[in-house]
């Protein structure tokens, strides 16, 4: 008994002083100097080493998957909106429309920004495309600040076999009998007359 007495005052002294424990002035045993748990077991056998407790200065593992949130970067800015799908090569920069006459004709042309030209003459229609430099020609024509101010109707009530002009262009229609004095329009009317069927 007096042995094993011993060897359990051996074995806590030994645990103190790795527990990092001293006697006190007053001759109490002082508080462990950290969190470190240790066991004494009296069989004398050593037992099995606590789980050491995680570290509160560990760095935390960044939050990856679906749940991370990443922030947007210069192949993704933040608000941007999709490029243009269109030239506006396509759109109609103009259309002719001829009717009335001795023979009650009705004939169209439509030119589009592409270049491609459309006539059609009574139900009979075709495409070609117009050169460079009638092309050219026509969007200089469109361009005249003249045109601005030609009136929207210039008709002569007596004349009513007069072959009537409806324009459309620029967002505005305009219909002339050509009896008027526009020679903006004019020179645009001739221009798109070349290409009409039968001209």
């Amino acid at each position: 008994m007096a042995a094993r007495s011993s060897a359990l005052v051996c074995a806590t002294a030994v645990a103190l002083a790795l527990a990092g424990c001293s006697a006190g002035d007053d001759g109490k045993p002082a508080e462990p100097a950290d969190d470190a748990s240790v066991s004494v077991s009296l069989s004398g056998t050593p037992s099995p080493s606590a789980p050491a407790a995680p570290s509160s200065a560990a760095p935390s593992a960044a939050p990856s998957g679906p749940t991370a949130s990443a922030s947007p970067g210069a192949s993704d800015p933040a608000g941007a909106t999709p490029p243009p799908s269109g030239t506006g090569q396509g759109r109609k920069l103009v259309t002719m429309t001829v009717t009335g006459g001795f023979a009650g004709v009705n004939r169209e042309v439509i030119v589009r920004g592409d270049g491609t030209v459309r006539t059609a003459d009574r139900g009979a229609s075709g495409v070609r495309r117009a050169t460079s430099a009638q092309f050219t020609r026509l969007r200089t024509l469109l361009a005249d600040p003249a045109l601005d101010d030609v009136p929207a109707f210039s008709l002569d009530g007596g004349a009513a076999d007069r072959f009537r002009y409806t324009l459309q262009f620029d967002g505005r229609t305009v219909t002339t009998d050509r009896t008027g004095d526009e020679p903006a329009l004019e020179r645009l009317i001739d221009a798109l007359e070349k290409w009409l069927p039968g001209t």
